[in-house]
């Protein structure tokens, strides 16, 4: 991918806590990959406000790392491939098509970004953009091997000339995404980004949806219910009733701190009025 300008590294390691080597090895891969799905939550609020999210590196800069913002996978993976990049890792930029919650059948466009990198000791998967279920580590990109990360367990499997991401939940493997190693390039991310920002039946245009892994759990919110989700417990749901209450959360829980402008107030409050019997 052709990029303009050099990321910041400084203030893009303070955003996350990071504080250690910055050498292309899988440790440091490992720890960058961890602390940022831990720091950076996935959040959908500008197509929600009718924005669609610039893709830019300054963009990303200013949103994610300066104003202390989230976003989805395309800002997410787009601003790690550049950090990985400027410490002398080998990224191939990827697109998957999203499985998870799909009809039988149904085949979906490659909306979903993800990258590959190259190490000496093989390839691997980094993706710190998928919503709830976000890896907290790189997988291997071997078929059929179990692979444990800081919270669940995941594999890959042989599909379709490429791989299915899958996710061990309460017993059951659940297919996340499928992607070959077809390289992308930044316009391709910026038409699938169009598209998922601006459709209509895109669930980013209507449902709020943000994400933040923690040492020991997922939070996660649709709309305004909240529910947190443990491995060895139910997962525990609250509806968040007013405003205040919803904003509340999203400073606190997601440390997101959403200026006071009028379309983020009358989105709340839309969001949590009382439904219609």
């Amino acid at each position: 991918m052709t990029t303009t300008g050099e990321i910041d590294l400084d203030a893009y390691f303070r955003r996350i806590g990071y504080t250690g080597a910055r050498t292309p090895v899988l440790e440091t891969l490992r720890s960058i990959h961890l602390q940022h799905a831990l720091s950076i939550p996935f959040e959908n609020f500008a197509p929600l406000l009718r924005h669609t999210p610039r893709l830019d590196l300054a963009s990303l800069e200013q949103k994610l790392v300066h104003a202390r913002r989230g976003g989805y996978c395309f800002e997410q993976n787009l601003l790690l491939s550049h950090v990985l990049r400027r410490l002398g890792f080998k990224v191939t930029d990827l697109a998957a098509r999203v499985a998870w919650n799909a009809p039988p059948g149904v085949v979906r466009p490659r909306t979903h970004m993800l990258l590959c990198v190259d190490l000496e000791d093989g390839r691997y998967v980094a993706d710190v953009g998928f919503g709830g279920l976000t890896l907290t580590a790189p997988l291997r990109l071997a078929a059929d091997i179990e692979q444990p990360t800081p919270h669940e367990t995941f594999r890959l499997i042989a599909a379709e000339g490429g791989f299915a991401m899958q996710a061990l939940l309460q017993d059951t493997w659940k297919t996340l995404y499928r992607f070959d190693l077809q390289p992308q390039l930044l316009p391709d991310y910026e038409l699938s980004n169009w598209y998922v920002a601006t459709h209509p039946e895109s669930h980013f245009t209507f449902v709020l949806m943000v994400a933040l892994p923690g040492p020991h759990s997922r939070m996660a919110l649709n709309n305004n219910q909240l529910t947190r989700y443990t491995a060895d417990a139910p997962p525990q749901q609250r509806l968040l009733e007013t405003p205040h209450e919803l904003r509340s959360v999203l400073r606190e829980t997601f440390g997101l701190t959403l200026a006071g402008t009028p379309d983020v107030d009358a989105l709340l409050a839309r969001l949590t009025a009382p439904r219609q019997a």
